[in-house]
């Protein structure tokens, strides 16, 4: 397909994120002789500032990071855990089993330390070369773009309840309008205050991110936030805040193709991407035909039995005996394909599998616990996150999904803060293996991955969307590995998604059957579709509905070694050099 911009050439190093303000911030970095850490962090933080509607400064940041020089890849997890005070028995009594909208579904905020820890481990500058950009982009503002502005619209009631929040989304007591500049001076003073702190520390370069880090963890920043928190009924504490890390892990591996992608932990649905990539074989959707109604109907299939399995049995790990290794493993995938009919569809969520015993079905069927939604998927299924995306010229890898809507909850007074409200993909139901803890995480939806070819950088991937990330970030990858397309074809060719499962976001709409597609998919597949029982549905011919990919390939044989797309279906934008 012809794509309406060029996929961005480059030598020496390439960005991709979600606004082109966040990807000149990283490529600014790059020019003055940063690492793909240091810049893909500077992008992240950017973000928080310039989709304050979709990402939080306080929200969450999942990072997966390849170092050229050891081969080794990491992730952080960048998610933060619930307070100390977290009792589902009292949110079943006070809120019935539902997760009531507010501060009361405030997590640790995991975003700075998950920046500050990146840098310390791999970067190679302070924070306040990275926060650079990020604070004059809230200090100076920034003209308002068509997204910001239909988010803010669609949530002018949410945004107008609290004064805080009324203050910076509603300037003048209304939406900004597109182009207007749109400032945050609180936010930009916080972001100064952390980098005040790391210039006046003495020390070596890590006690200096170590200071910034306490700035926000364990001095001024978290004194705010925890004191609204306890004046406001909040569950956050000063202790909570002080005691909270970011986790290191190891990655989890699936091969799709030729390329062999590195994803996060069942801490997200990272293990739901796996799942999902080690289900769909290359060969099988090259024979398939691109987006011909056997392509959609099976990849559809796949997915539905990839949710099914992350609705049974994944959660927070240190919390739940998740069985990662089973779910990748040749013969429960084998066992599950098995259960596609190529002539009909599912009609709902499929019975998990048993994975323990390598068995396709379980006795169960979850599906069976979930009443069906009434209505379509609305907004809050579709919103926040952002995502940024970079490798450099030494082939330092580095990808980072950060989240957290502003919509939800209330801005902290004085801070510009929305500490994150990402309890709302916990489930406030004691017997729900997503259930909240205390110290427990929510499973996340943002999971950003990379790829290797014969150990060597092959590609950088991530998107917002919810749940349909998973969705988007597969197709586009099979676009390129399977059908040959350029980067930035393979992110603009059409996308379809199921909703044929729970959301991960309260209050965990279910729609049977339901497949949106966008209207540029040839109607005789939608045709095809309904004859097999899919409910078909159409998407504009674009939406940011079907996500936002950020993606950089490289090819080591090619005069211009990366390549890097940006989904024009939102603000996204790439560059190189």
């Amino acid at each position: 397909m012809t794509a309406t911009r060029p996929s961005i050439k480059a030598n020496s190093f390439a960005v991709s994120s979600g606004h082109q303000l966040a990807s000149e911030a990283a490529m600014a970095i790059l020019e003055a002789g940063g690492n793909a850490v240091d810049a893909g962090c500077a992008a992240g933080l950017a973000l928080g500032v310039l989709h304050p509607d979709l990402v939080n400064v306080a929200g969450v940041a999942p990072i997966v990071l390849r170092m050229a020089e050891t081969g080794e890849v990491h992730t952080i997890d960048g998610l933060g855990t619930w307070p100390r005070a977290a009792d589902v028995a009292a949110f079943e009594r006070s809120f019935g089993g539902e997760m009531p909208v507010g501060i009361m579904r405030t997590v640790v905020p995991a975003a700075p330390a998950a920046w500050i820890t990146a840098l310390d481990r791999f970067g190679t500058m302070s924070f306040g070369d990275i926060a650079a950009a990020a604070i004059r982009y809230a200090r100076d503002g920034f003209p308002a773009f068509p997204l910001l502005v239909d988010v803010i619209t669609e949530k002018q009631a949410n945004y107008a309840a609290h004064s805080s929040s009324a203050a910076i989304y509603l300037p003048g007591g209304k939406p900004p309008q597109v182009g207007d500049v749109f400032r945050q001076t609180d936010l930009a003073a916080t972001l100064q205050y952390m980098v005040d702190e790391e210039r006046a520390s003495t020390g070596d370069r890590r006690a200096k991110l170590q200071a910034a880090y306490r700035a926000f963890y364990d001095g001024d920043i978290a004194r705010k936030i925890c004191d609204y928190h306890r004046d406001n009924g909040g569950l956050l504490t000063r202790e909570d805040m002080a005691d909270y890390k970011v986790r290191l892990e190891q990655p989890l591996k699936a091969r799709f193709g030729d390329g062999e992608f590195y994803c996060c932990g069942a801490w997200c649905q990272g293990v739901s991407l796996a799942q999902a990539f080690s289900m769909l074989d290359a060969e099988r959707l090259r024979g398939l035909g691109h987006n011909s109604p056997d392509y959609i109907h099976h990849m559809t299939e796949v997915y539905k039995l990839v949710f099914a399995d992350r609705e049974r049995y994944v959660a927070d790990p240190a919390f739940v005996d998740v069985p990662i290794r089973q779910m990748l493993d040749p013969a429960y995938v084998a066992a599950r394909l098995a259960l596609i009919d190529p002539g009909q569809a599912a009609p709902e969520m499929p019975p998990a599998g048993d994975p323990w015993h390598l068995a396709a079905l379980c006795k169960e069927d979850v599906a069976a616990g979930h009443a069906a939604s009434s209505g379509a998927p609305g907004i809050g299924a579709h919103l926040d996150t952002s995502h940024a995306c970079v490798i450099d010229a030494a082939g330092n890898m580095f990808a980072a999904t950060p989240s957290d809507t502003s919509a939800d909850t209330v801005v902290i007074p004085g801070t510009g803060l929305c500490p994150s409200s990402r309890g709302s993909q916990s489930r406030a139901v004691a017997a729900h293996i997503n259930a909240l803890a205390p110290g427990k995480r929510p499973r996340l939806t943002p999971n950003p991955a990379l790829a290797l070819k014969d150990g060597k950088p092959l590609m950088t991937i991530g998107t917002p969307g919810g749940d349909v990330q998973i969705q988007a970030m597969t197709q586009v990858a099979a676009n390129m590995l399977c059908h040959g397309m350029d980067t930035q074809a393979a992110i603009e060719a059409p996308r379809f998604a199921t909703y044929s499962f729970p959301s991960s976001f309260a209050p965990y709409d279910y729609f049977p059957g339901l497949l949106k597609m966008e209207r540029r998919i040839d109607p005789r597949a939608a045709a095809a579709l309904s004859d097999r029982g899919h409910r078909v549905e159409w998407w504009d011919e674009w939406t940011w509905k079907a996500g936002g990919v950020c993606a950089i390939l490289v090819d080591e044989e090619s005069d211009t070694r990366l390549s890097a797309g940006a989904d024009p279906r939102r603000a996204n934008v790439a560059m190189g050099r």
